[in-house]
């Protein structure tokens, strides 16, 4: 899921379009329609800045981005480029380009909005199956490791780990299992959805305190895979992998 503006993304598994809410009355638009797009998109990301969104394919190893603006003829500009199989979570820096993180090949690639790779970081000892990295404003990146027992951490530009959140030794939160998709606060505190233990941990970077998130559901979370902050409404957004499937939308959420 993403969010920009007014609009809410939702990608879903075995879906050849994205859909598209309004995120006040959450009503159904029309979908950005991918020509091309495989039947497993594992990330997703849209740009202000660039007015676009961006999926990731995994099997193909491929990124699609779409435009939002309608040319004159009526058409949104569509680009694909060839990127590292095992392509998953998505994220955009304070540079506008497209950060990747890519399970398979234990790397992150950032690429700018036409497809040039801009750098390559390959994970150092203690990184195993990156799924999704968002950039610090230190430079760094906070990745989840989508292992079981799974851990959330912080790595420099040369992929070594800088620091580790896993197990909590100030509360009985346990051990992550498969954490997924992340969230980074304006405060660069950290939401990680921790599909293996169905729930949204909060990770406070500067005691290193990680807790459940309280967050009232019927029949609880069911394998939350994606994850969607929008602070400027006070928004998380959780898309499940099980269960229904379904898109929960909680307002008023305590950081």
């Amino acid at each position: 899921m993403a969010t920009l503006g007014d609009q809410v993304f939702v990608v879903r598994y075995d879906s050849l379009n994205v859909e598209v809410y309004d995120a006040e009355t959450f009503t159904h638009q029309p979908d950005l329609r991918v020509p091309g797009l495989g039947s497993y998109t594992e990330g997703l990301a849209a740009c202000a800045s660039r007015r676009c969104v961006y999926l990731s394919e995994g099997y193909s190893g491929s990124v699609h981005r779409i435009g939002l603006e309608v040319s004159l003829f009526g058409k949104k500009a569509v680009k694909k480029w060839a990127a590292n199989k095992g392509s998953a979570g998505l994220s955009v820096n304070k540079e506008h380009n497209l950060v990747v993180a890519c399970h398979d090949s234990n790397r992150l690639d950032e690429y700018t909005t036409d497809g040039k790779l801009e750098r390559g970081i390959r994970m150092q000892a203690g990184v195993t199956h990156p799924w999704h990295a968002v950039q610090l404003s230190t430079g760094h990146y906070v990745v989840s490791q989508c292992t079981s027992p799974g851990v959330v951490s912080v790595v420099g530009v040369d992929g070594q780990v800088v620091s580790n959140y896993g197990q909590s030794e100030t509360s009985d939160v346990g051990q992550m299992k498969y954490p997924s998709s992340l969230a980074v606060t304006k405060n660069e505190d950290i939401l990680v959805a921790d599909k293996g233990n169905n729930r949204i941990l909060s990770i406070v970077r500067s005691t290193g305190c990680v807790q459940e998130l309280a967050l009232s559901v019927d029949g609880g979370i069911q394998a939350p895979m994606g994850l969607c902050l929008d602070e400027s409404r006070g928004r998380l957004y959780v898309g499940e992998f099980s269960g229904e499937c379904r898109v929960l939308v909680f307002d008023e959420v305590r950081l």
